[in-house]
């Protein structure tokens, strides 16, 4: 099990999680850098699998298809995502959530010009990946990892928190109006406190199963 500590002999908590996503992230963020600086080098991805130090894959003939599996198995361990599981699209918050992205890209098609302001860019992009970390997080029915559902929802409310301050921004820099930004504090207002509220119960439920945080 992903989550099982063999030390401890107990699962992972949300702390020990967050810090192996965050992990995760870096090396998917370094793995990016690498892939523009070396884009149309002829050796690419020896110097990709050199520089991420995946030693085992310089020494075999097949490495091209063996960075992509090493790619997608990091991709797969940082997501608990599963085919066979969907009801998270069924779930309230996730469905507030997704439809708060469908409401900024109406608003970015009522004003084109707002694709360029970063702060719409900001408010755009953290607002879906609060809509991403809420599907990894809902997407486990049996819950059988707390500490990373929980993990996901802290991401989750991050993203939100940084959405609303983009938001704010926008509407000082008068680039929405002043219903607009009502429209969308309401809207990330209604995630941010399904996230806190499931955040809770979450955490209940590690304190019953385990006694501590």
């Amino acid at each position: 099990m992903a989550g099982y500590d063999p030390e401890s002999e107990r699962q992972w908590d949300e702390y020990q999680w967050e810090r192996f996503l965050q992990q995760q992230d870096e090396k998917t963020e370094k793995y990016m850098e690498l892939l523009e600086k070396y884009l149309d080098h002829p050796d690419r991805d020896q110097l990709i699998a050199r520089e991420m130090g995946w030693t085992q894959l310089l020494a075999d003939e097949e490495w091209t298809d063996d960075i992509e599996s090493e790619i997608e198995a990091d991709a797969t361990t940082s997501s608990p995502l599963s085919a066979a599981s969907e009801s998270f699209e069924e779930n309230g918050l996730y469905q507030a959530a997704f439809a708060l992205t469908v409401w900024i890209d109406q608003l970015f098609d009522s004003n084109p010009a707002l694709q360029n302001e970063p702060a719409a860019v900001k408010l755009a992009t953290h607002a879906a990946l609060a809509s991403a970390k809420l599907a990894a997080a809902l997407s486990d029915d049996d819950v059988d990892e707390l500490g990373m559902t929980i993990a996901y929802l802290k991401r989750g409310l991050k993203a939100i928190t940084t959405s609303m301050d983009a938001a704010v921004q926008l509407e000082a820099q008068k680039l929405i109006t002043h219903r607009q930004h009502a429209a969308v504090q309401q809207r990330l207002f209604q995630v941010r406190d399904g996230i806190v509220t499931l955040m809770g119960e979450y955490r209940g439920e590690w304190l019953r199963r385990f006694g501590s945080l």
